[in-house]
C-alpha cells in the first residue's frame, strides 16, 4: 500500500510538471465521455418519449378498417366501401375469446359552438367501451350509459383542448354545445393525453354516442355502418390470436368464400408502435457507439503521449532502477499516470456531458433522460481506457536496461 501511494505521488508530480501536455492528453477522453453521456441522454429520452406516447394511445390495440373494392373495373382504395357495422363490433367482442372489448367508430370533422365561442374539432361517434379500449380516464363527469347509446341521446364527452377553447376556466359539465348546429349536453371531460406519435393533439376530440352521430351528424346510407372498429386484446400475447379470430369471424359474417379477398383490413397498432420504439432504441445505441469511438481515439492519444513521455524520461527511469526500483514499480508508475489522466478526463467529461445534454434540452427542446447507468458506464470505461492504453508504454518502460537508460541523453 505504501509503495502504491509513493508511486502515485511520483506519477502526479510528473503530470504536474507537464500541465499543458497532460491537459491535451485528457482532451480526447473529455470529448469522448461527454459525447457518450449526451448521446445516451438524447437517445434514451427519445425512446422514453415514444414509450409515453404509446401508452397514451392505449395497449394491445387492433383496428379493423373497411377493405378496398372494385367499381367498373377501377380498383378503389382501402375504406372506399363502408361494410363494417356496429353488429360486427358486438360480434367480435362476444365471440372472440382473445378480445377484451371493442368500440365502433364513426368520425368526422365538425364545428363545436358554445355561446359566442366556436372551435373546429374531430367528433367520434362511439360507445361506452371506447374509454376502456383507449385506456382513457375522465377528469370530470361520467361515461355514456348503455341506454344513451341505444336511444341516440344527444350527450358528449369533450377533450381538454376543446374545453379550454370553448369554456376557458368555466365548468363545462351539463352545459349545451352545438355540433353541426345540433345541441349536445356535456356529461364528461376526458383526462389530458397530449400529442400522439404523429404530433396530433389527442385532446382535440369529442366523443358522442355512435347512434346519435349517425342519426344527427354523419348520416350513413346504410344504418348501422361505421368507419372502423377499434379492438383491445386481452394481453400482448393474445394480439396475434385476436387478429386471427377477428379475420375468421368477419369472413364468416361477410360471407366471404374460400380464395376470395377480404373486404376488410386488420392492423395491429401496438406492434407498429413497438417497432417505432425499438427503432428508437437501436438509434440510441448507434449514437452511443459512435460516441464511444471518441473514447477509443482518446485512449490512443494517451498511449501516444505516454510513449513520448517514456522516451523523454529514459534517464529518470534509469536512475530509479539504479537506486532499487523494481520492474513492477516502473510499470505501475506509468499505468497510474495513464489512469489519472483518463479518470480526471472522464470526470470532466461527465460534467460537460450533463451540461451539454441540459443545454440541448433547453435550447433545442429535445427530450433527454440522463441516467446513473450512463454516467457510471462512461466514467468506468474511461478508467479502463487508461489501463488498456497505458499498459504498453508502461511495459516498454519497465523493460529498459538501467545502464543503457543512464547513458541516454
Amino acid at each position: 500500500m505504501i509503495n502504491f501511494l509513493s508511486t502515485a505521488k511520483i506519477s502526479l508530480r510528473a503530470l504536474r510538471a507537464n500541465k499543458m501536455r497532460s491537459a491535451l492528453t485528457m482532451l480526447g477522453i473529455i470529448i469522448g465521455v461527454a459525447a457518450v453521456i449526451t448521446m445516451l441522454a438524447v437517445g434514451r429520452g427519445a425512446s422514453n418519449k415514444i414509450s409515453e406516447q404509446i401508452a397514451t394511445v392505449g395497449s394491445n390495440l387492433i383496428i379493423v378498417l373497411p377493405g378496398s373494392t372494385t367499381a367498373s373495373g377501377i380498383r378503389l382504395g382501402s375504406g372506399a366501401f363502408q361494410n363494417l357495422t356496429r353488429a360486427d363490433a358486438e360480434a367480435i367482442r362476444q365471440e372472440c375469446s382473445a378480445v377484451a372489448t371493442t368500440a365502433p367508430i364513426l368520425n368526422g370533422s365538425a364545428q363545436i359552438i358554445y355561446g359566442n365561442a366556436n372551435w373546429p374539432s374531430v367528433v367520434f361517434g362511439t360507445d361506452e367501451n371506447m374509454l376502456e379500449v383507449r385506456d382513457w380516464t375522465l377528469s370530470a363527469g361520467r361515461n355514456f350509459y348503455d341506454q344513451e347509446i341505444r336511444s341516440a341521446a344527444k350527450v358528449c364527452l369533450l377533450g381538454q383542448t376543446v374545453v379550454d377553447n370553448l369554456f376557458g376556466n368555466d365548468d363545462p359539465l351539463h352545459k349545451t354545445v352545438r355540433i353541426k348546429k345540433v345541441p349536445f349536453v356535456v356529461i364528461g371531460v376526458l383526462a389530458p393525453k397530449g400529442q400522439s406519435m404523429m404530433g396530433q393533439d389527442q385532446d382535440d376530440i369529442v366523443y358522442a354516442p355512435v347512434s346519435a352521430a349517425q342519426r344527427n351528424l354523419f348520416g350513413r346510407s346504410f344504418p348501422g355502418t361505421v368507419r372502423s372498429i377499434m379492438v383491445k386484446a386481452k394481453s400482448t400475447e393474445d394480439l396475434d390470436r385476436a387478429e386471427q379470430q377477428i379475420k375468421e369471424l368477419l369472413r364468416q359474417r361477410h360471407r366471404i368464400g374460400a380464395g376470395q379477398e377480404d373486404d376488410f383490413t386488420v392492423r395491429n397498432l401496438t406492434q407498429m408502435m413497438q417497432m417505432a420504439e425499438q427503432a428508437s432504441r437501436v438509434m440510441a445505441l448507434l449514437l452511443a457507439a459512435i460516441a464511444g469511438v471518441s473514447l477509443l481515439v482518446g485512449g490512443i492519444g494517451i498511449m501516444n503521449i505516454m510513449l513520448v513521455s517514456v522516451t523523454e524520461r529514459t534517464r529518470e527511469i534509469g536512475i530509479r532502477m539504479a537506486v532499487g526500483a523494481k520492474t513492477w514499480d516502473i510499470r505501475l508508475q506509468f499505468i497510474i499516470e495513464a489512469m489519472i489522466l483518463s479518470l480526471i478526463g472522464g470526470l470532466i467529461g461527465v460534467l460537460l456531458g450533463i451540461l451539454f445534454a441540459e443545454l440541448l434540452s433547453f435550447f433545442a427542446g429535445w427530450t433527454i433522460l440522463i441516467s446513473t447507468y450512463s454516467i457510471l458506464l462512461s466514467f468506468g470505461f474511461s478508467g479502463l481506457v487508461g489501463i488498456f492504453f497505458g499498459f504498453y508504454p508502461a511495459y516498454k518502460a519497465s523493460l529498459m536496461n538501467p545502464i543503457d537508460a543512464l547513458r541516454h541523453e
